[in-house]
């Protein structure tokens, strides 16, 4: 089994140590952590850099490393729009564009927008999402083939949702499945080896009239991203209680 960098092995002592840090707070400096760990400090600097790349750290030239703030976990059961939740979070908000096309549909796609021709098409958006320039999801979205106009769209400085808000169409209702899976060939898009565990959102969302909008996959890298879960406890069933 090949030994693991001392570099991440010091990198996971910062993370764990972050969890109980405030914002704001002032990281040790290299030449202090190199000391601690009895290393050089380019291994400390590349365990910074790990820490920087997911959003856990800020370096402010002429000041130190900070602890930055976290961002908050979006609640499952809402789904505003990613521009707007990374905007909540006091950070920047922005898009990569890996594909936009009319392409056939994969049979997946097809149920979920309940298209019904024999050879049907979807329009195709992929897109890394990003906050202040780190990667935080890969996202796999199609709608149905009439939304050509989506296409024209500034697919990465603008929102999708307020595209189709201008198209008259609203988002209303959706539904999601989360599962996890490695990163394998999204760890490119997203700065992770391939395999990182992600976090999979897959997701149906319909409009006004009820009619199937939106069917998209959103992988996110889970050291960067959280949903937070409400649910209901049910009572055991009668004869279980022991």
């Amino acid at each position: 089994m090949a030994k693991t960098p001392l570099y991440v092995r010091i990198e996971r002592a910062l993370r764990a140590r972050l969890e109980s840090a405030r914002p704001g707070d002032l990281v040790p400096a290299e030449s202090a952590l190199a000391e601690e760990f009895g290393v050089a400090r380019m291994t400390v600097r590349a365990a910074l850099n790990a820490l920087e790349a997911d959003g856990l750290v800020e370096r402010i030239q002429g000041r130190g490393t900070f602890v930055r703030q976290r961002p908050a976990p979006r609640a499952a059961a809402t789904l505003m729009s990613f521009h707007d939740q990374v905007r909540s979070w006091g950070r920047r908000p922005s898009s990569r564009l890996v594909e936009a096309e009319v392409r056939a549909a994969a049979a997946e796609e097809a149920a979920a927008l309940q298209l019904t021709a024999a050879a049907a098409r979807v329009v195709s958006i992929v897109r890394v999402r990003l906050a202040d320039d780190v990667p935080l999801a890969v996202e796999y979205a199609c709608f149905p083939p009439h939304l050509t106009a989506l296409l024209d769209v500034d697919l990465e400085a603008g929102s999708l949702h307020r595209a189709l808000h201008d198209l008259g169409l609203r988002p209303t209702l959706g539904s999601s499945t989360l599962t996890a899976r490695a990163a394998g060939p999204d760890g490119a898009h997203l700065q992770v080896p391939p395999e990182e565990p992600l976090l999979v959102e897959s997701r149906l969302i319909v409009d006004q009239h009820s009619a199937p909008l939106e069917h998209t996959v959103s992988r996110y890298v889970g050291s960067r991203y959280a949903l937070h879960v409400a649910f209901d406890v049910q009572p055991p069933r009668t004869g279980d209680l022991r």
